[in-house]
């Protein structure tokens, strides 16, 4: 893969997110752009889409400052209007397809989205609480084809396009993502153009491709895993081949179709690892796998670098608020024989960034080596949490310094290790949880007197959600019932996979329940608690 870096391929560093489109669509007009299922489009033919739906858009009332949702599987749509909207100084909300009916509801009311874009496959979702979404002013549905009497693909044809306006800034707020916060409702994360295009350029490396690449594009775009995936290939000019879900035949189409650079979660390659020879040998057409987003068993790690030798290997770590990547283990550092433990790593920050490792409790730098907070100053670090400024002061100090609440140590070559959280984030299979969204839902249930929710390993998602509960007197619950009752309010992967009625949560004498003192018989025996 090469390291020439999007400003050296464009000749300038963009100002906004859909310019790279454009030059491309000047530049090579007819090359393919973007291929989806039995559907693709040349640049010139995506460009047009999006300036489309940039009129379409200002056609409805849209202007810059207002807010659009969006909520579907993996679909083209998607990234139109994310580049759309950003072109006229809008922002996106992506709202989590999994989601149930009151976190739709949360998340469309609470951005104040004036126009909805919905897949038809989850309108039985929204059905239920259209009345409660009094900020759209319109939806418009989404097919995953492009089917007859499909909405969007309506309004696009009619639609007159749009230019960018001379207006739209660099500073304008262009992507919201729901990240799951300190209430156990999840918060906004507002990210401008400036926070993607430095992300864009600060991470290349490794993910940098060349003439002849396709880019795979199957983490969910509600994530910063897909959407800030995928501005790789639009700035550097390749396609990209979108999958609507993760799974194995979409993956393996992918691939057949020149995907040879992908980002994926661990528990896919478990998956594959797991579904005998042939996919082990379509798998290996991929020139480079990055990981990230949920823990990599080092055991996993290790037999796919065997069962692929020529495939380049990097993890990332990052988190929402800086739009991904804020550190990378680069392919050759996965083969440094002098230094095996770096493998345990999240390898080293990425350029125009800095980390400190902080006492929590006395806010002092800690030395080299020594575990503490991880602090992060970036020009990817986020606008701030949407309509939460006391949130926001609450993670990044008044220097700039993002404080990521994951517990780490630096060694003496820079390279990152992260090894346990303050907060009480889990994530499965890629996907945030925060455990008090969960406990909040579990306290709901009359047999339930206190809960603490923790992550425990698993060798497939990485870690999943477990619930230890005690019950009030005089009552009863199993731990079915209890995970029937989750299963109503909550989305799937939010449920937790097992319940453990205890007679009493373990508790510090101030009453704050131990939850590392739950963890601790889980996590005992593995080598890493969190990447």
């Amino acid at each position: 893969m090469t390291n020439a870096t999007p400003e050296l391929v464009l000749g300038h560093v963009p100002t906004t997110i859909d310019e790279p489109l454009a030059h491309w669509a000047a530049h090579k007009p007819d090359d393919l752009a973007v291929m989806y299922g039995e559907r693709q489009w040349t640049w010139a033919q995506w460009n047009d889409r999006v300036r489309r739906a940039a009129g379409g858009l200002r056609a409805l009332g849209v202007g810059r400052g207002d807010i659009v949702a969006f909520l579907d599987k993996n679909h083209p749509a998607c990234v139109e209007i994310t580049l759309a909207a950003a072109s006229i100084g809008a922002a996106h909300a992506i709202v989590n397809w999994r989601s149930a009916g009151d976190e739709v509801d949360y998340a469309v009311n609470d951005c104040g989205a004036k126009v909805l874009f919905v897949g038809t496959e989850l309108m039985a979702t929204v059905e239920p609480i259209r009345g409660n979404l009094t900020s759209v002013e319109k939806l418009l549905t989404v097919t995953p084809d492009g089917a007859e009497g499909d909405e969007y693909e309506t309004w696009l044809a009619a639609s007159e396009p749009l230019d960018r306006p001379e207006e739209t800034s660099s500073e304008d707020v262009c992507l919201v993502m729901y990240s799951s916060g300190t209430t156990g409702r999840p918060k906004g994360v507002m990210l401008t153009h400036a926070n993607l295009i430095a992300h864009t350029v600060n991470a290349h490396e490794g993910w940098g491709f060349e003439e002849g690449d396709r880019s795979l594009v199957a983490m969910p775009l509600f994530h910063v895993g897909g959407t800030s995936y995928i501005m790789f290939s639009i700035f550097d000019g390749v396609p990209s081949v979108m999958t609507r879900d993760p799974d194995g035949p979409s993956l393996a189409w992918a691939i057949m179709n020149g995907g040879n650079g992908a980002f994926l979660v661990p528990a896919v390659l478990a998956q594959v690892l797991a579904s005998g020879g042939d996919a082990v040998k379509l798998f290996g057409a991929l020139k480079i796998y990055t990981y990230g987003a949920a823990p990599m068993p080092t055991p996993l790690l290790r037999a796919a670098m065997e069962a692929w030798p020529t495939t380049k290997f990097m993890q990332v770590y990052g988190l929402t608020e800086m739009c991904g990547v804020i550190t990378h283990l680069l392919p050759e550092a996965h083969h440094d024989a002098e230094h095996p433990e770096r493998l345990l790593s999240a390898g080293t920050v990425l350029p125009n960034a800095e980390v400190r490792v902080v006492d929590p409790a006395t806010l002092e730098e800690v030395p080299t080596g020594q575990p503490g907070e991880l602090w992060f100053k970036t020009p990817q670090l986020m606008k701030g949490y949407l309509g939460k400024p006391e949130e926001t002061a609450k993670v990044i100090t008044e220097d700039g310094w993002f404080r990521t609440g994951d517990i780490g140590k630096v060694d003496a070559g820079g390279y990152v290790y992260v090894e346990d959280r303050l907060k009480d984030m889990i994530i499965s299979g890629g996907e945030n949880i925060y455990s008090p969204e969960v406990e909040r839902v579990i306290s709901e249930h009359p047999a339930v007197a206190e809960v603490a929710v923790i992550g425990v390993p698993d060798d497939r998602w990485g870690e999943v959600v477990k619930a230890v509960v005690g019950l009030k007197p005089d009552t009863e619950a199993t731990e079915e019932e209890i995970i029937a009752f989750t299963a109503e309010r909550l989305a799937k992967f939010k449920c937790p996979r097992s319940v453990d009625v205890v007679p009493a949560l373990p508790r510090n004498p101030t009453g704050k329940i131990l939850k590392k003192d739950l963890r601790a018989p889980y996590w005992a025996d593995r080598d890493r608690a969190v990447v």
